[in-house]
């Protein structure tokens, strides 16, 4: 079953997928990154769409 990862390396604090998917995506002030809430994910359709969203592509999922 694929997982949602975000690479907070790359994540530059758009906060565009937790707008997107809060259920999925949170966003920790301190470190000014998206984060995953829930890895098992939740609706694909808005979590593709947050995938897709990502300015520096740093979503993905994981196999």
């Amino acid at each position: 079953m694929a997982k949602v990862e975000i690479n907070t390396d790359e994540c530059e604090g758009c906060e565009s997928c937790v707008e997107l998917c809060p259920e999925v995506f949170g966003f920790d002030e301190d470190t000014e990154k998206a984060y995953v809430i829930k890895p098992e994910g939740g609706p694909e359709d808005e979590i593709q769409e947050a995938i897709d969203s990502c300015p520096t592509e740093c979503i993905y999922w994981e196999e």
